[in-house]
């Protein structure tokens, strides 16, 4: 790109429709993760061993996410782009069909958290102590995993239509209605009954109730004219489900490996001391500040790139794209700069004292190091997806999960039965290489795959402007 391209390129406009999307987001993460640190928070009297079994237990929440954010992802690919073309019931139609699949997913999750906790605490820890804590609570919290599932279908659609705050709300709602039956139900408060582990279980399932009922109440205040088209999300037929996995496919087989790898991980961090395993339950929640800042930068990379390849305007969106990854960077530096400086008083908030305080803050330290890398990657493969390319961020991250990162963490743990930090930070070594092929990638321009009319028409001149500008600069490297 040369000077005079970029200088055109209109910065304080770009920044003004990132953040319109990007905070709103970011606020709602943070809140729902900073309502999961005052979760820790007020089970610390109880204990290392309950903050460590809670912990356990959000891995297998994470693996249910893992299990639908394939649909998600796909689903926001066709949102976005037929939000970008103006075509309704392409939007009804496959949120429909994404929402059928991610309900699927809650309600198999959830019934085997209430039917089978017992297997599932012992997949992940053979502490016994750890998994009767965790049994207690997934027999529980199981009902709120279809609820949760559902308000993620919700966001997404809602963001990815420009009503942002609606699912912003919904997250507000929900956090104070968590840590309120928090305080009531953990101790037992104003008469309610002390309840440990199993009252905040109750007090997520209560959460995620709300978070449903604020998004539907808001979105039929406001008449979104997508969300509550009930009879409008089910008219698809078997041409219409083909089409959509044909797209969806490579991005639902990569979250679904990638969960896999995640959890054979977690098992082996999970066969670690307790004190790692408390370490690693309070680390999560840091991490999730870090997440929060960057999913909204992802989420508006998805929808301002996905609109405009929709619209047929590719060569904005390819322009947006690349500059969407330095902003995440520059938000998620200053997160993990930020988490650093404050460390100390939360972790001790959250009944970290020792070996474990020690480990966490070792493992918030490898984090940082490596959140530039591991952030802008998901950040192009979101972008990536939104633009109809959903292999090429897939392949490159099955691959190095699968024939180096998840070899190394189990031969480290347990073979060569390293110390745990060393095994920790082996979960990440793959992210600098990944960063490299995939900003390769992105200034290949390859990624641009319209789904609609309009940006199928458009995309032979745009790879046309590619290729004279590879070949340009390949002159002037010669030169």
């Amino acid at each position: 790109m040369n000077t005079v391209a970029k200088e055109r390129f209109p910065w304080k406009a770009f920044i003004k429709s990132v953040m319109a999307i990007a905070v709103p987001v970011a606020l709602q993460n943070l809140l729902t993760t900073t309502g999961s640190m005052i979760d820790t928070m007020m089970l610390a009297p109880l204990g290392e061993l309950t903050v460590g079994a809670v912990g356990l237990c959000a891995q297998f929440s994470s693996l249910m996410f893992t299990g639908y954010w394939g649909f998600v992802g796909g689903g926001m690919l066709f949102f976005a782009q037929y939000y970008g073309a103006k075509d309704d019931e392409g939007i009804n139609r496959s949120y429909g069909i994404t929402l059928s699949f991610m309900m699927l997913v809650g309600f198999v999750f959830g019934l085997a958290a209430i039917l089978f906790p017992e297997a599932i605490m012992k997949v992940y820890t053979d502490k016994a102590s750890l998994q009767q804590l965790g049994v207690k609570y997934l027999r529980v919290v199981g009902f709120a995993y279809p609820l949760q599932v559902y308000a993620m279908a919700c966001s997404a659609l809602l963001r990815t239509t420009g009503k942002v705050r609606i699912p912003l709300y919904g997250g507000i709602a929900s956090v104070l209605t968590n840590c309120l039956l928090n305080f009531l139900l953990i101790e037992g408060r104003f008469g309610f009954p002390a309840m440990g582990i199993r009252g905040a279980a109750l007090a997520t399932v209560a959460a995620a109730m709300v978070n449903v009922v604020v998004i539907l109440v808001l979105a039929k205040v406001q008449q979104h004219p997508y969300l509550l088209r009930i009879s409008r999300h089910f008219r698809w037929n078997l041409d219409s489900l083909k089409a959509y996995l044909r797209k969806c496919f490579p991005i639902i087989l990569n979250e679904v490996a990638i969960g896999v790898g995640a959890m054979i991980m977690n098992i082996v961090l999970g066969r670690q001391s307790e004190a790692a395993i408390a370490g690693l339950a309070v680390f999560r929640t840091m991490e999730g500040f870090i997440i929060g800042f960057f999913a909204g930068f992802s989420n508006a990379s998805s929808v301002l790139v996905g609109t405009e390849v929709g619209a047929g305007n590719l060569k904005l969106a390819y322009e947006r794209a690349k500059r969407v990854v330095l902003l995440c960077d520059c938000f998620i530096l200053l997160g993990c700069l930020l988490l650093i400086s404050v460390h100390t008083p939360l972790f001790h908030a959250m009944s970290l004292s020792g070996e474990s305080f020690n480990l966490c803050f070792g493992m918030l330290l490898i984090y940082s190091m490596v959140a530039l890398f591991r952030m802008g990657n998901w950040t192009q493969n979101d972008t990536y997806r939104s633009a109809g390319d959903a292999t090429t961020g897939t392949t490159l991250e099955i691959v190095f999960m699968y024939l180096l990162v998840v070899p190394s963490v189990c031969l480290t743990g347990l073979k060569f039965h390293a110390p745990f930090l060393v095994v920790f930070a082996c979960c990440y070594i793959d992210e600098p290489i990944r960063f490299l092929l995939m900003q390769l990638h992105m200034y290949s321009g390859k990624w641009v795959r319209p789904v609609t009319p309009e940006g199928r028409e458009a995309l032979p001149a745009f790879m046309a402007e590619r290729k004279r500008s590879r070949e340009k600069r390949r002159g002037q490297a010669t030169a």
